[in-house]
């Protein structure tokens, strides 16, 4: 069972998430699954993404589940992240946990 809300730190992500800027992406959400908490992510309307941006929270989600924590998004993927996860076809062979995390969807028992 994922912690509380309280327990999270939010993470606010630039309006830009793509190849050339997702060093500085990194640098915003690395450093803060340092602290042992989980992420609320967040990611602002109208977004522009790209596939470096979807690789980096798939590895973020990776190390934070080996960690013992978790990262959530504070809205389901929408406009070009969704896009992305599209194309890219990943949206196609979605688990449970990812359509959870990505699309905020629970599965149906």
């Amino acid at each position: 069972m994922p912690p509380l809300i309280d327990e999270y730190v939010l993470v606010e992500l630039p309006d830009k998430l793509n190849i050339r800027n997702i060093s500085n992406v990194y640098d915003l959400i690395y450093p803060e699954m340092e602290s042992g908490k989980s992420l609320l992510i967040s990611i602002p309307k109208g977004v522009e993404a790209d596939l470096s941006f979807i690789q980096l929270m798939e590895s973020a989600r990776i190390r934070a589940k080996t960690a013992g924590t978790h990262i959530v998004m504070s809205s389901p993927a929408e406009g070009s992240v969704l896009n992305v996860l599209e194309r890219g076809g990943f949206a196609q062979t979605f688990s449970a946990e990812d359509k959870k995390f990505w699309l905020h969807e629970e599965a149906i028992q």
